[in-house]
This record gives C-alpha cells, sequence and structure tokens, in this order.
C-alpha cells in the first residue's frame, strides 16, 4: 500500500506493475467498498500497471468531513485525480459510485484521459427508498439485501459474497450511507453528451443494480462509446467474472490504441 497527501488528508492506493509499456489504469471502487474489490484485475498488469484507490473514509484512506451528495464525490473526484497525478494513470475504471466519480471527473475536471471504462454504473443512481431507510436503521439488513441474487453477484462463490460484506461491514454504516446518498442525488443525463475520452461500457448480464439499459444509454449518448455485456454475472462482474471482464477491457484498450496510431500518422 501507498498513500498520497492532497486537501489536508492521506489517500491510500496499490500499484501492480509487471513490466508492461501501457499507461497505467486507476481503478475507482463503489459504494462501501474499497480497492480490494479490484484484485481480479491485476492480471492486466502484464500490459498496463494497474492502480487501485481507496476513496475517502474506505479501506486505509482518511475520511473527510463531507455531506452526502456533490461535496462528497467532489471529494471522491479529489482523491482520484490525486492518485492518478501520481502514478501517471491516464486510464480510469469506475464501478458504481466509482462510475460517477470517473463521470464527475470527466464533465467537470481539467483531466483528460486517454479512455475510461464505466461499470455497474449509469447518468443516474437512483436507489431505491426502502434500501436508504436500511442503511439508516438496520445496516444489517441493508448488507443482506446487496447480496441478494443479482444484486452485487449473481452467483458467487460463498467465500466472495462472505469477503464482500465483510469489507461493506469494515467500511461502516455511515460512510457506506453517504455513499448511496450520494449515488441517489447523482443525474448528469443533460451532459453526458459532452464527454469527449473515449468511453467502454461494461455491465453485468444480471445486474438488478444497474440494469443493462443504464449501459446502453450511455453507450448511445456518449459519442463513439462502446457496449460490452459480461454474462454470468451481476452489478460487480469485475469481481464475478474477472476473466471476461478483463478480457473486454483489453479488447476496448487495443481499438483504443489503434485509433490514436491512425490520428497520429
Amino acid at each position: 500500500m501507498e498513500t498520497v497527501s492532497h486537501h489536508g488528508r492521506e489517500t491510500a492506493y496499490d500499484v501492480v506493475d509487471r513490466g508492461g509499456d501501457g499507461p497505467p489504469i486507476c481503478c475507482v471502487h463503489g459504494s462501501g467498498g474499497s480497492r480490494e474489490v479490484w484484485t481480479g484485475q491485476h492480471p492486466l498488469a502484464d500490459h498496463h500497471p494497474i492502480v487501485s484507490v481507496d476513496l475517502s473514509g474506505h479501506g486505509e484512506s482518511d475520511d473527510i468531513d463531507a455531506s452526502a451528495g456533490y461535496t462528497a464525490l467532489s471529494a471522491y473526484a479529489d482523491d482520484v485525480l490525486a492518485v492518478a497525478e501520481t502514478t501517471d494513470a491516464d486510464i480510469l475504471v469506475g464501478n458504481s459510485l466509482g462510475g460517477a466519480v470517473v463521470l464527475q471527473i470527466l464533465l467537470e475536471r481539467d483531466f483528460s484521459p486517454e479512455a475510461a471504462v464505466l461499470t455497474g454504473t449509469g447518468a443516474r443512481l437512483g436507489v431505491l427508498e426502502d434500501l436508504l431507510s436500511w442503511l439508516e436503521s438496520d445496516f444489517e439488513r441493508a448488507v443482506e439485501f446487496l447480496h441478494g441474487p443479482d444484486r452485487l453477484f449473481h452467483d458467487p462463490d460463498p467465500e466472495i459474497r462472505e469477503r464482500s460484506m465483510e469489507r461493506m461491514h469494515d467500511c461502516g454504516q455511515a460512510v457506506t450511507r453517504r455513499d448511496f446518498l450520494t449515488c441517489h442525488g447523482f443525474d448528469v443525463r443533460d451532459r453526458v453528451g459532452e464527454i469527449e475520452a473515449p468511453v467502454l461500457a461494461v455491465y453485468g448480464e444480471y445486474d438488478q443494480l444497474t440494469p443493462p439499459w443504464f449501459h446502453e444509454y450511455l453507450a448511445d449518448e456518449i459519442d463513439g462509446a462502446g457496449l460490452a455485456e459480461i454474462e454470468d454475472a451481476a452489478h460487480l462482474a469485475m469481481v464475478e467474472q474477472a476473466a471476461a471482464f478483463n478480457g473486454a477491457i483489453e479488447e476496448f484498450l487495443a481499438t483504443v490504441g489503434e485509433d490514436r496510431s491512425r490520428d497520429w500518422y
């Protein structure tokens, strides 16, 4: 684990580098998660160093005194940009809340990545009112609900499901609720057409939290964006079907590289 200091706090991140000469990929987790959710993407480090960040209040990163919504989202964007600058990461991958953070960066920050991957996310991320209520009054029920069939996972190994639940409990009720409230207020449907970076929207076939049509909307609205389905997976496709997810990213980045070469000539 490494850390970077910015805005009066320390943000933790990992780098896995196996000597690949491609630009580093910075991966951003979702609500109640941590950088550990990206361990299945380490094989990509054969070609691209893999950077995984703990957003403020998650994993080993310092927390922030920020209200849910735009303020928290902006702070999370600061975390990602601080890590990206330190590691020279030029590709952003965001899951769920992490996808909202990436969209925030693409739309509002002076940072132009080579490419971005948006997975388990959308231009709007409304949250079920019952879930918001449970996150406040019955955290255990909220965690169980999220780990029900075709939400975070489609058909996971029990150990993967248990570890995911432990990770959410480690993050804690207050931060996890802040995350979901931030998602609930997120809506950039009127702006996603402004994005100019190459984008791939990746969805799990059975994802009920951010269904396939969320990603179809992104692909339709963002000029030139690609769309990829991961079979036999739900919201955390990069965990449940890591090999297929990694293959989709590799294919996308190869296409981006080819386009860049043609433009150069």
